[in-house]
């Protein structure tokens, strides 16, 4: 399972492809990592679990972080990789080996960059964020993600995409009275009481807030709904579970409560929420990234982990070759000419000028 990070990179993409790595199981993908990383000498390497953290020590007076998940979504019989034309199929192509090589590309082939460097491959991004490893490091390691910006290596089709969105779920309850059904008018019918709460979502119409120059589009929509206890009584409760995504001009507060107003007169439970992270374009570091890459830049509409670098300080984008549309599909693949152009456009910033006087 040895990786060679000084073959082309369409060729280590697919050797790390190959190598099986669905949520929970990276052991053996990071131990070929990590194995590889070791071997440079003009690395630092720590191991914590199955993330691997490689740094430079140039003394350099910028830092920035290149970080990519190792996992992927359980398979769908699309292992082993394959290429046809300029695509090279197979599960985890876009997300986000194909990021995760360039990345390995760069930790072993730029070895006097103009700013220091941190590499960071981490574990189960694609499950609960309680096992996320990136979250784990920024908990219990925040030294090891220190940097003036950070790339997030997640797939944008070669664009850069500024920040994140935001994403809350919250249960919106209708309540009623139960009853027989056959005497319905001795209760309350929670399922019909729930109407107003779905025309709350049909008249709901998306804002699209510009922060720092990008434009965001928000969304609330409906995901669950759950109500009713058998079949011959009038149900007493109907739960619509929501999920908000909010621009990155919002706070988790913010959005909180908009959702209590919208939903004034229900009782309403948050089940679950993630700040967005703005930007950040104007920070010289961030400036630099996208000057020296070429690459266009647009809002980032999902969320991402740049917004665990956002809670550290740090400014972070996403850039990476994938297509975003093909992430989690049977028929995933990444455009192979895309790859080697991320990885031109990577070492055209980092060997470039900094924006900081050393």
């Amino acid at each position: 399972m040895g990786l060679d990070l000084f073959s082309d990179v369409a060729d280590l993409t697919a050797e790390i492809v190959d190598i099986e790595s669905v949520s929970g199981a990276e052991g053996p993908l990071a131990d070929a990592v990590e194995e590889a990383l070791r071997a440079l000498p003009h690395l630092a390497v720590e191991r914590d679990g199955h993330n691997v953290v490689a740094r430079t020590g140039l003394g350099r007076a910028e830092r920035v972080v290149l970080a990519g998940h190792l996992d992927t979504v359980p398979l769908n019989g699309n292992l082993p990789s394959r290429v046809e034309g300029d695509r090279l199929y197979g599960c985890g192509t876009t997300d986000m080996k194909s990021g995760v090589a360039v990345a390995l590309r760069l930790a072993a082939t730029v070895t006097a960059p103009a700013r220091d460097i941190t590499y960071v491959f981490y574990e189960c991004e694609e499950i609960e964020a309680e096992r996320n490893g990136l979250r784990r490091l920024a908990v219990t390691r925040p030294e090891l993600l220190a940097g003036d910006f950070a790339v997030l290596m997640e797939p944008t089709g070669g664009l850069i995409e500024g920040g994140c969105q935001g994403t809350m779920r919250a249960e919106v309850t209708a309540a009623g009275e139960r009853a027989h059904s056959a005497r319905a008018w001795m209760g309350s019918n929670a399922i019909h009481a729930a109407g107003p709460i779905l025309d709350v979502l049909r008249a709901y119409e998306p804002t699209r807030p510009v922060v720092d120059g990008l434009e965001y589009h928000e969304g609330l929509n409906a995901v669950f709904i759950s109500g009713g206890v058998a079949g011959n009584v009038i149900p007493d409760e109907c739960v619509v579970t929501v999920n908000y995504r909010f621009a990155p001009d919002k706070s988790p507060a913010d959005a909180e409560a908009y959702l209590r107003e919208i939903f004034r007169g229900f009782d309403v439970k948050i089940t679950d929420s993630a700040p967005g992270a703005r930007p950040g374009l104007t920070h010289p570091a961030a400036a630099a990234f996208v000057a020296a890459s070429g690459a266009d830049v647009r809002a980032k509409l999902g969320w991402t982990d740049v917004a665990r670098f956002s809670e550290l300080g740090v400014p972070a984008v996403n850039y990476g070759p994938g297509e975003p549309t093909l992430a989690h599909t049977k028929g995933e693949y990444v455009e192979i000419p895309l790859i080697a152009e991320s990885e031109r456009r990577m070492r055209t910033w980092l060997e470039g000028p900094t924006t900081v006087a050393a």
